[in-house]
């Protein structure tokens, strides 16, 4: 008899534990979404540590620097954005074939789509503009609320 109302008090601990109103999921009030790691920080990391180049993907970070333009050939805003992973990527946005990206301070936050490239200090991200040939994916940077491209 001890042992059956042992296993039945032990079965309604574990039970009574792991139910919450039928709920499985943790408690979120604790939780802060802009220290969460995105999908697309987690691939662009991926790409960094693997040596990966030619991959479009979309994401945001906060500007970390912003660099002088790029005059060489075709010209380019260029700043360094800061991901949750603590990852930096440059920003080279061709101002020949998109308009510059407006007002742009340090600790802003940029999202883009664009082409990643591997360099040894975190990647580029290039192609955020239209293509005017029509043969790559047009790319895009968005800050505060407009749309570069």
């Amino acid at each position: 008899m001890k042992k059956i109302l042992y296993i039945l008090m032990l079965s309604f601990i574990f039970v009574g534990c792991g139910s919450s109103g039928g709920s499985n999921t943790l408690p979120t009030e604790n939780i802060n979404p802009d220290t969460l790691i995105s999908e697309s920080d987690l691939i662009l990391q991926d790409a960094y540590e693997n040596g990966l180049s030619n991959i479009q993907v979309e994401g945001k970070g906060t500007v970390l620097t912003i660099l002088a333009d790029d005059t060489s050939g075709s010209q380019h805003q260029r700043f360094i954005l800061l991901l949750s992973t603590d990852q930096t990527l440059l920003i080279s946005h061709n101002i020949d074939l998109a308009p510059r990206v407006k007002n742009l301070t340090e600790d802003d936050s940029v999202a883009f789509y664009g082409e990643y490239e591997w360099n040894d200090k975190g990647g580029v991200i290039h192609w955020t503009h239209i293509d005017p040939n029509g043969i790559h994916e047009d790319g895009w940077l968005k800050h505060n609320g407009v749309v570069y491209q």
